[in-house]
């Protein structure tokens, strides 16, 4: 299995780093993948990533609610670590109106921006949306983006905006949320093709039932894909099939070892 976003960097796993890969390692985890918030995050993760780098994939962005008035300061600096290395993705970038608008402006410039970093480097996006898809959708439909590819990290859309992305070619992530009671998420995603669905942990967020209210973990992610299994009416083994080469294409398509 790949957990496609999980922040394994979080000073939570890296007190004991080397238990917690150990743990994810017999859960059949093969690759996790890092996604970055801001400049202050970056050393950590590409510490993890250089110290594992069969296991942990490196992105590097400038996640939207870290998007303050520094933020072309911010985009200036990971510009730089970009252009002297390589990375997965430009991720995780995109769009938060949950808790603050007072920034909307700027995170939509500095989603823009790092969707055009994307292209010039032949990479493709780990996007974050939270109570902005129309925004998303309007941004991702521009001409300019046309050739862009990408994974919408915990989906939380509806229907109509599940079809209209997938139909624009980016992925859905899934993760614990499928697991809650009171989602309304499979209705949500139950018509998209599963060619389109990519496992993701978002640890140390989100974690699945039974263990919801304690930390996540990447070796909880084949609760995700059971109930996937349980509600698509498939094999586990199935749905671990599919959403691992769909991951894999991301990878190949980044040509990132």
């Amino acid at each position: 299995m790949i957990d496609t976003h999980a922040h394994l960097y979080d000073d939570i796993f890296t007190s004991d780093i080397e238990s917690n890969i150990n743990q994810l390692l017999e859960a059949g985890i093969q690759e996790v993948w890092l996604p970055n918030c801001d400049i202050e995050t970056l050393d950590s993760l590409l510490k993890l990533s250089t110290s594992y780098p069969d296991l942990c994939k490196p992105m590097i962005g400038l996640h939207p609610t870290f998007v303050k008035n520094n933020y072309k300061e911010q985009l200036k600096l990971l510009k730089t670590f970009l252009s002297q290395r390589k990375f997965l993705a430009i991720g995780e970038i995109g769009l938060d109106y949950y808790w603050d608008i007072s920034y909307k402006n700027e995170q939509i410039l500095a989603f823009k921006t790092q969707c055009q970093w994307a292209l010039e480097e032949n990479t493709w996006v780990d996007i974050h949306c939270r109570k902005a898809y129309a925004d998303l959708i309007a941004i991702l439909s521009m001409k300019e983006f046309n050739e862009l590819k990408g994974i919408i990290h915990c989906f939380s859309g509806d229907a109509s905006e599940a079809t209209r992305l997938t139909n624009l070619g980016y992925s859905l992530g899934i993760g614990g949320v499928i697991t809650y009671k009171n989602t309304n998420l499979f209705d949500s995603i139950k018509h998209i093709d599963l060619s389109y669905i990519v496992l993701e942990t978002d640890s140390p967020y989100l974690t699945p039932v039974p263990f919801r209210g304690k930390p996540n973990h990447p070796q909880y992610l084949k609760l995700v894909a059971q109930k996937l299994a349980d509600l698509y009416e498939m094999q586990v083994d199935e749905i671990i099939s599919i959403t691992t080469k769909n991951a894999l294409k991301f990878k190949a398509f980044s040509n990132f070892q």
